[in-house]
């Protein structure tokens, strides 16, 4: 086995799809593809089942899923101990939260751990998750609710963990003269419109924007109610440009998601982020 071969195998795994992978990895399809053939060549084993829906793991495929990061992180602990090289961790946020709490979490871990190198990346939900499953992130910052990743009513991979990290408020917000309906919500898919759909169902009538940003300004022009969360309302409740109403919206968790087979690799940084 190659090391570049766990690579793609894993990329490919956590995307389902070969073209996917290959545009994390920064190679062309057929790259990705010989990859995968010659790892299952030098096994002796089928790794993928292709199917019109995309790559699905076969069973000797998902034994090797559970081992091959723990594989690729010891190689790089051995590649920094003969080099010298930094530690480097990989973060990945949501769009939204890269700009208001990332910074945070960087200072915090650069306070506790100044021997680490750290690199930080803004994607959609979607696209972080499977970076993380890939192994090209090493955690990801991201909204949720409840005790377990997806709770909020997304997706997530087998084998994924999660640290909550921070509470984030939600509040029904308008114009102190403004309109209270249509309900103003981000598009679908967004962490703030799941939980809209979650407190006011489908029978509220809503207004589709392009953002939270967006509802929040529209808000303050009177066209209508958003649901907001702490950090993106500013000082707009205390200036009384926007007044608060009632609602049953639940706060919700600033979470970092890592994968459980990564856990011994990753335990000290985890460790500084969690510390009091």
């Amino acid at each position: 086995m190659e090391l570049r071969h766990l690579r793609g195998f894993v990329a490919v795994a956590a995307s389902g799809s070969v073209t996917a992978a290959a545009n994390d990895l920064g190679l062309a399809p057929a790259s990705v593809s010989e990859q995968v053939r010659r790892l299952e060549a030098a096994l002796g084993v089928t790794l993928f089942e292709r199917t019109p829906r995309g790559m699905r793991l076969t069973e000797p495929g998902g034994v090797l899923l559970a081992r091959a990061q723990g594989l690729l992180d010891h190689a790089d602990e051995v590649r920094r101990a003969v080099t010298g090289a930094r530690r480097r961790v990989r973060i990945g946020a949501l769009e939204m939260l890269a700009a208001a709490k990332l910074p945070a979490v960087i200072r915090r871990l650069a306070q506790r751990r100044p021997d680490l190198d750290v690199g930080v990346e803004s994607l959609t939900r979607q696209a972080l998750l499977e970076a993380v499953a890939g192994g090209r992130l090493d955690a990801a910052l991201l909204l949720d609710l409840g005790d377990r990743v997806g709770g909020l009513g997304f997706d997530r991979p087998a084998g994924m963990d999660h640290l909550d990290l921070d509470e984030v408020r939600l509040s029904l917000v308008a114009a102190p003269d403004g309109d209270r309906e249509p309900l103003l919500v981000s598009p679908p898919g967004c962490s703030i419109r799941l939980a809209a759909d979650q407190v006011f169902g489908a029978g509220t009538p809503r207004r589709e924007l392009t953002s939270i940003a967006t509802a929040r300004e529209w808000s303050r022009q009177g066209l209508g109610a958003a649901l907001l969360p702490d950090f993106a309302l500013g000082s707009d409740l205390d200036t009384g440009v926007l007044v608060e109403l009632e609602s049953r919206a639940p706060a919700l968790a600033l979470r970092l998601v890592w994968m459980r087979e990564r856990e011994p690799s990753l335990r000290d940084v985890l460790y500084a982020l969690s510390a009091v």
